[in-house]
């Protein structure tokens, strides 16, 4: 076999939130044929199988009966160029940030406002990731992925990915179905910034050697700044970084909240208004709050839960069940959890 199956694995160090969590059977894979046979070793003993990329956006339950694959395909690829953009083929386990700094490197932009968010390539379409007024679906051409039950390579184009507000369609239709391989993505060759966030034009033209006139690298830096301000690092402190989704409400309902909550962040989206979650938390009482089993909010952004040390899976989502509540009670809104649970 080109896959080594191991047994009992610790995935503590494989979850960015620091869970202790086992799997019953574990791989690595690092290639097409190495996931066609741990799709069959599944197949016969009638095993669930988890992918894991970073482990960046998932709560991990304490025993995890399953094939967990750490996903490893590799490779970065020019597949073609005209005069005003590229078209790059990207492995699905590549990390995501060092793509990022790579295609400005190369002269490849569209991706800066994207900088430092945790995880690998594959993972990217499947929440639609986004920051900064860019998201994925921005610069998405296609994807190839394996159909879990055939071990077929299928392609998806942008519209048969029914991208959405950290949505797909591997959130819905094609949830477990498939397991993403490679990504196309085409980037510009000149610099088109985006901007539009007043915090990051500040801090992006604070660090531009031309003053008005940040590069695609000056962004990139911008960025992670920002991020390094809000979020903690996974290393220091574990976290699924954003633990919620800003939730959308109708005209009427953001009018009643305003009457009541005067200095609420709405902003206007399709289909209604969105919140910031982290204030709704924050206006609950839970930013930075820290429960016996070592689960918290992280006392910077309300938004982020983490573990201080010793929380498991449960711990995790019976605090997230409680700010729920409080949400709903006092703002009449539902919040939706955004990473995947096991």
């Amino acid at each position: 076999m080109n896959l080594k199956i191991e047994e009992y694995v610790n995935l503590k160090a494989m979850n960015t939130m620091g869970l202790e969590s086992v799997a019953r059977y574990f791989g690595r894979v690092e290639s097409l044929v190495a996931l066609r046979e741990a799709l069959v070793f599944a197949g016969e003993r009638n095993l669930p199988v988890i992918p894991l990329g970073e482990g960046s956006n998932v709560v991990l339950s304490e025993c995890l009966d399953a094939l967990v694959l750490l996903i490893r395909l590799k490779g970065r690829e020019v597949i073609e160029r005209q005069n005003d953009s590229v078209l790059l083929k990207v492995g699905a386990g590549e990390h995501w940030h060092a793509l990022v700094c790579w295609s400005l490197e190369q002269g490849f932009y569209g991706l800066e406002n994207l900088a430092l968010i945790p995880g690998c390539v594959g993972a990217a379409p499947v929440q639609n990731i986004g920051a900064y007024g860019v998201e994925i679906k921005d610069r998405f051409v296609s994807l190839e992925a394996v159909d879990r039950q055939t071990g077929e390579i299928m392609a998806l184009s942008a519209e048969e990915c029914a991208f959405g507000y950290r949505d797909s369609v591997f959130k819905n239709r094609l949830l477990d179905q498939v397991i993403i391989t490679s990504l196309k993505l085409r980037l510009n060759r000149t610099l088109m910034p985006e901007l539009d966030y007043g915090a990051l034009r500040e801090k992006a033209e604070g660090l531009a050697n031309e003053v008005g006139r940040p590069t695609g690298m000056d962004i990139c830096r911008a960025v992670c700044a920002i991020r390094r301000e809000k979020l903690p690092d996974p290393k220091i402190i574990g976290n699924a970084g954003s633990f919620f989704k800003n939730p959308v409400i109708s005209d009427e309902h953001k009018s009643e909240l305003k009457e009541v909550f005067a200095d609420m962040p709405a902003y206007k989206v399709a289909g209604g208004w969105k919140l910031a979650a982290g204030w709704l938390i924050e206006q609950c009482g839970f930013k930075g709050c820290v429960k016996k089993d070592g689960a918290g909010v992280y006392e910077k952004q309300a938004l982020v839960l983490v573990n201080h040390g010793n929380a498991c899976g449960k711990a995790i989502l019976m605090l997230a069940g409680e700010i729920q509540a409080a949400v709903k009670a006092r703002f009449s809104v539902d919040l939706e959890i955004e990473p995947r649970i096991y």
